[in-house]
Order: structure tokens, then C-alpha cells, then sequence
């Protein structure tokens, strides 16, 4: 049974990996690709179908366990995977209705498939092995931040535009990679036999009987549900989700900026010349490598300390900030808007790919500060309550990415960047606060006790 629990987790990071491999790559160049596009018809916006695909996905993780508990983690995981695989072929052959259709379905598949990966890895894990299992998923999919764009930086290095042949070459790339993740889903084994199958099972299987089982299931996971969100309602008005929300909140928008703005505003600052597309590629590497070595350091050997979570916090507050002002000197205020070829304005200084591949790097660390700490924080102040209240930091995150993909295309980088620096200010202080109001907390718990 252990054996088929660690082969479980295995697949399943294995999945994820080939899958984000394509979907994360994707993210990382869609706007350069819509923008290099030779197609009259076409009037999609990355940036849009990015944000999208957070707003979508956002309010769907409040129906996401009912469907979960239905179909069964094992089948929404698959679903949910040819969703992406969806996404992905679209820019095979891109048209405006198929690239916002599949970017609402994928904004539904992304909730189910990360609510299915929970459930699935908790029931592959007993309390001795949870923290083993999850390190092992998490550096599987960390390592999806590399291949693909190591892919995009091979092919477009050298290159000032892209051609369909090179387009249609990475996408078909992508496509199977994430075909390959979604299949390797159905090589997961059952560890366990729910107790309403193997009712129906001595009942020789009939459809009167799976039909009674799966009408169970769905009241069960409605009513589930309905609870869930009543707790989430309750929680949004506690101390701590309050303090904590501006947080939230900074984690959204940087989480947009890092994920598709930056790397469109390398591909399209003239100074970088021929270089600027291949640094899209090799910028999401870096910046990959500074999210591994940030949630290795910070989530595993920090993990639990509560006099450390302020200081990682704040230390990704500096790395961003620093990030933020290289950024802002070496790249011109409006990359993120050009949608010809190049940018048109200088920045304050000559641009420079080691500064720029810095700041990717910087930017990965720093957010894996702010990630898994706002994670430990939850867990800590939240351990009975652990479901909604990260429910709660996702649908905060997700609607603040929302909003930053909708604005990112239209507003000078100057601007985008003091609006980080702002809210990232803020929810550093608001964390701080929150922090300590829980060493009050557990303080005065213990004096009563």
C-alpha cells in the first residue's frame, strides 16, 4: 500500500510537471506571440484571456469540491488536463472566440485540478509521510519553470520576429507535453475503496445502484459545499484574514506581473536587439530558479517558526522592491503596451540582460517568500479552519491577478510598479501586525491554561 501511495505521488507530480511545463511557458510568451501574429482577424489580448483565466478561476474554487467529490479526484485531474490541453492548441491556430472560450474553461479546469491534486495527495499520505509527499509533488512542479522555456529561449534567440512555422513548432511542443501529463493520469492506482463503491459492488453493480451512489455523492458535496462557504463568510471578517488580505492582495498582482508583463516587456525593449525574444525564455528560467531556491530555503528549513516569517516576509519585501527599481532604470516605461514590435522610449539606463536576468531571478525569490509564508501563517492561525481559509487567500490572489492582467496592457510600467511597491508596503506592515497579534493570541492561551 505504501509503495503504491509513493508511486501516486510520483505520477502525479510527474503530470503536473509536463502539464505546467506547457501551460506556465504558455503564459510566460502568449502576449508576444498574439502581438507577432500576421492575422487581420485576430484581436485577442494576452494579457485578457491571462486575466480570465484568474477571474474564472477564482470564483470557481467555491464549486470546486462539489465536483471533485462527483467525479472523483482521479477523473476531474484528467478533465481538467485536457482543458489545458485545450488552451494550449489554440495557438495552433489561434481565432479571438476559441482563445477567450478556452480561457474561461480553462480558468474552470484550473480550480477543479488543484482542488482534485489536494484531495489526492492527502489521500496518499498518512502524518509521516504528508511532508515528504508534498516536497516531493512541489519540486516536480517547480521544475516545469525550466524546460519549456528553455525551449522558447533556443528557438527565438537571434530571432527580432516569429514566424507561424516556429509558433505552430512550440504549441504542437506544448501540446503534447500536456497531453503526456493529462494521460499520466490515468495510471493512477486506488489506495483505498470508498464504502458507497463497494456497497455497489455486492449489489453486482447495478445502475439503479451507481446512480444512487453518484446522486449521494453530489447532495453530499453540495451541502459540503454550502458549509464551506458559510465558514469562508465567517472567516473574511475575522482579525486576522483582514490583516492578512492587503498581503493577499500583493501576492496577486506580483503573481501577474512575474507571470506574463515582465517577460512581454523583455521580448519587446528594442535596446535588447536580436537578444529580446530568446531573454523570454531564459528569464523564465531564472526566474524558476529563484522560486526553487526560495520555497527550499524558506518552506521547509523556516517552516513552523513564527519568529521567522516576519523577518522571510520581509526580506521578499527588499528583493522586491530592489527588483522593482532595477526594473524601472533598466527597462522603458511602455514595453508592457507596444503591440508592434519594439518599444519606443529609453529608459534611465542603457538595458542591460544581466541586470534584467537579476531582476527575473529577484522576483521568483521574492515571491516564493511571500508564498509560503502566507501559507504557514493560514495554517498556523487557521489549523482547524485550514480549507477555507486558503480558499480565502486564492480567491484574494486570483481576483487581484484578475484585475493587474486587465490593466497591465494599457498602463505605463512606471505606474504598475509604484502600484506594487505600494500594496507591498502595506501588507508587509499588515503581516507584521497579524503576526503578532498570534504570538498574542498563543500567549495568552497559554497563561490560561
Amino acid at each position: 500500500m505504501a509503495d503504491w501511495r509513493t508511486f501516486n505521488v510520483v505520477v502525479l507530480g510527474v503530470g503536473f510537471l509536463f502539464i505546467f511545463t506547457a501551460f506556465t511557458t504558455c503564459g510566460n510568451v502568449e502576449q508576444t506571440v498574439v502581438k507577432s501574429l500576421k492575422n487581420d482577424t485576430f484581436t485577442g489580448s494576452g494579457y485578457h484571456s491571462l486575466g480570465i483565466i484568474y477571474g474564472v478561476f477564482s470564483f470557481s474554487n467555491l464549486v470546486a469540491p462539489a465536483a471533485v467529490s462527483v467525479l472523483g479526484p482521479k477523473v476531474t485531474m484528467f478533465v481538467s488536463g485536457l482543458l489545458y490541453s485545450g488552451y494550449v492548441a489554440v495557438f495552433i491556430e489561434p481565432s479571438t472566440w476559441s482563445f477567450y472560450l478556452t480561457s474561461v474553461l480553462i480558468g474552470v479546469g484550473a480550480a477543479m485540478l488543484w482542488t482534485a491534486q489536494g484531495q489526492f495527495l492527502v489521500e496518499n499520505s498518512e502524518a509521516s509521510t504528508i511532508n515528504r509527499n508534498t516536497g516531493m509533488f512541489w519540486a516536480l512542479l517547480q521544475c516545469s519553470m525550466l524546460f519549456g522555456n528553455l525551449y522558447i529561449y533556443l528557438d527565438w534567440n537571434g530571432r527580432t520576429e516569429i514566424p507561424d512555422s516556429s509558433r505552430k513548432n512550440i504549441f504542437l511542443s506544448l501540446l503534447v507535453a500536456s497531453i503526456v501529463g493529462t494521460l499520466s493520469f490515468l495510471v493512477l492506482r486506488r489506495t483505498h475503496q470508498p464504502e458507497e463503491e463497494m456497497l455497489s459492488e455486492e449489489e453486482g453493480q447495478s445502475l439503479l445502484a451507481t446512480r444512487a451512489v453518484y446522486k449521494h455523492r453530489a447532495n453530499t458535496a453540495l451541502q459540503e459545499v454550502k458549509d464551506d462557504f458559510k465558514t469562508m463568510l465567517e472567516l473574511l471578517k475575522t482579525r486576522n484574514i483582514l490583516l492578512l488580505s492587503p498581503c493577499m492582495a500583493y501576492s496577486g498582482l506580483e503573481l501577474s506581473f512575474y507571470s506574463g508583463v515582465y517577460g512581454t516587456c523583455l521580448g519587446a525593449t528594442a535596446q535588447f536587439g536580436q537578444a529580446a525574444k530568446g531573454l523570454i525564455g531564459i528569464s523564465g528560467m531564472v526566474l524558476g530558479v529563484g522560486e526553487i531556491i526560495g520555497g527550499g530555503l524558506f518552506g521547509l528549513v523556516c517552516k513552523n517558526n513564527r519568529f521567522r516569517r516576519t523577518s522571510v516576509v520581509f526580506l521578499g519585501m527588499v528583493v522586491h522592491f530592489v527588483a522593482f527599481y532595477l526594473i524601472f532604470l533598466n527597462i522603458p516605461e511602455d514595453a508592457p503596451l507596444v503591440f508592434s514590435t519594439a518599444t519606443t522610449k529609453s529608459p534611465f539606463l542603457t538595458p542591460s540582460v544581466s541586470v534584467a536576468l537579476l531582476c527575473s531571478f529577484l522576483l521568483g525569490l521574492g515571491d516564493s517568500c511571500f508564498n509560503t509564508q502566507l501559507y504557514s501563517i493560514l495554517g498556523s492561525v487557521y489549523a482547524e479552519q485550514s480549507t477555507p481559509a486558503f480558499a480565502i487567500f486564492k480567491f484574494i490572489q486570483s481576483i487581484f491577478a484578475a484585475v493587474a492582467f486587465f490593466y497591465s496592457g494599457d498602463t505605463l510600467l512606471t505606474w504598475q510598479l509604484l502600484l506594487m511597491v505600494v500594496l507591498g508596503f502595506s501588507g508587509t506592515l499588515c503581516f507584521f501586525v497579524a503576526e503578532r497579534m498570534h504570538d498574542v493570541d498563543v500567549a495568552s492561551t497559554g497563561a490560561l491554561e
